[in-house]
């Protein structure tokens, strides 16, 4: 009999293969520059690339998988990125593109699955109730990434620099995952449930989750924790591999193979930590809940969610101190201090990422799919934008105190401003419910200002 620790399970496993999928590019990224010849601008982009379908595709997911219903959403993700996937391993030139081109347009296709992200919040929020959605949507979430972490740590050892081999066997094992959810999936824990998230799916219900101050200030607290998590997967094997190549070397490490093996090893403490402390994230967002406890004088205090807010705010601000951290220890060329503070970066991340999606779900809760892909997609974005200031910066190590203090903290002060009201923030945004819904009952109390 179908429960919501089987969908819970499912959801994990998909994402933890589809984020697997995602990141697997970047594992080899050394390997593939090393190949076709690549400079590091080139190495950015690649790594960037990974990410120019996951803002759109995640708003076009997420409102799928209220319409649709998660499990066929999630099939269908799997499939077709699990077919392009084997498609890669045997890429060759087409007219007057390369063979790298080629690789390069079927390895964006690819990791197009993590799209699958806001599919999954969607399928986790339809099966657990409020008081335990911090730590499921953790669970679910916080397993999955861990994706990245196996893939950089183990790929190289597995394959060494044959990549297509490991795009081969990646997809063909996607396709089983494919079959496996679209059989035992279920979209909700009741016809109700199900039917009033599908309900929900019109141009204007889109537009009203699109146009909430509340639903942008929390786009750019996951662009501050997952956006920027995406753009580190991508981007710390070639940053160690070149903001460290004296001090990898002195390790013993040469050759491309042993520094991919080496880089990645690294890159990989980052992600795992961002991934097995985002559960331990999710519950302190509920002990927080249960506590009361809300510290921050300009953020509200009234809502029946407060805390979880007061709590995403703690994760922001230990998110930009960690990323200036980072560039300190570079630029002092220590590269045992640098993994110790990837390890405690990694740990922060993880409390944003947590700490947002225990929020989402409760906010909008007659629309979780939709607000996922909004929020869970737009913020992808900064996979794409920080990896190439970080590529681009004359030094490789400034980078991320520049994207601390440029994008950051005005971020945290669009937070601040935004959920700083004690009535629903929901009444707030570009327009009114009314505007945006008519006379839907569904819209929230005091929406019709």
């Amino acid at each position: 009999m179908t429960n919501k620790i089987e969908q819970l399970i499912l959801a994990t496993v998909a994402f933890f293969w589809a984020f697997l999928m995602w990141f697997s590019t970047a594992a080899f990224s050394p390997s593939i520059g090393d190949f076709y010849g690549l400079t590091t601008g080139q190495l950015a982009v690649l790594a960037s690339s990974a990410i120019w379908l996951a803002p759109p595709g995640r708003v076009l997911a997420g409102w799928a998988a209220d319409r649709l219903g998660a499990h066929n959403v999630f099939t269908i993700i799997l499939t077709y990125s699990g077919l392009v996937s084997i498609a890669s391993a045997y890429a060759s030139g087409i007219g007057v593109l390369s063979d790298f081109q080629v690789l390069f347009v079927e390895r964006m296709i690819v990791a197009s699955a993590g799209i699958s992200f806001v599919v999954g919040i969607q399928h986790v929020a339809q099966w657990f109730d409020e008081h335990e959605i911090g730590t499921a949507e953790g669970l679910y979430a916080g397993t999955g990434n861990v994706g990245a972490g196996v893939g950089a740590l183990l790929l190289p050892r597995i394959y060494g620099t044959n990549f297509t081999d490991a795009f081969l066997h990646l997809g063909i094992v996607a396709l089983l995952i494919a079959v496996v959810y679209r059989w035992r999936g279920e979209p909700a824990k009741d016809r109700a449930t199900a039917e009033t998230a599908k309900a929900n799916t019109s141009l204007g219900d889109t537009l009203f989750v699109w146009t909430r101050f509340a639903a942008i200030a929390l786009m750019l607290g996951y662009a501050m924790s997952f956006g920027l998590e995406i753009a580190m997967n991508s981007w710390l094997p070639s940053y160690y591999a070149e903001g460290f190549d004296g001090a990898i070397a002195d390790l013993g490490f040469t050759g491309t193979a042993a520094i991919q093996t080496a880089a990645g090893t690294f890159a990989a403490v980052q992600s795992f930590n961002a991934s097995l402390f985002r559960p331990f994230s999710g519950y302190m967002s509920d002990l927080w809940q249960r506590k009361g406890w809300t510290p921050y004088p300009l953020l509200s205090t009234s809502q029946p969610y407060s805390p979880r807010v007061h709590w995403l705010m703690t994760a922001l601000i230990l998110i930009t101190v960690a990323m200036v951290a980072l560039t300190l220890v570079g630029l002092a060329g220590i590269l045992p201090a640098s993994v110790v503070v990837l390890a405690v970066f990694g740990v922060t991340v993880s409390f944003g990422t947590g700490g947002v999606f225990a929020i989402v779900p409760i906010l909008f809760e007659d629309r979780p799919g939709t607000a996922s892909g909004f929020i869970g997609g737009v913020s992808t974005s900064g996979g794409i934008v920080y990896p190439l200031v970080y590529g681009y910066v004359p030094n490789i190590h400034m980078g991320y105190a520049i994207v601390a203090l440029a994008f950051f903290v005005p971020f945290m002060l669009v937070y601040l401003w935004a959920m700083r009201y004690e009535e629903d923030p929901r009444e707030h945004g570009f327009g009114s419910a009314r505007r945006w819904l008519g006379g839907d009952e569904t819209a929230p109390a005091g929406g019709d200002d």
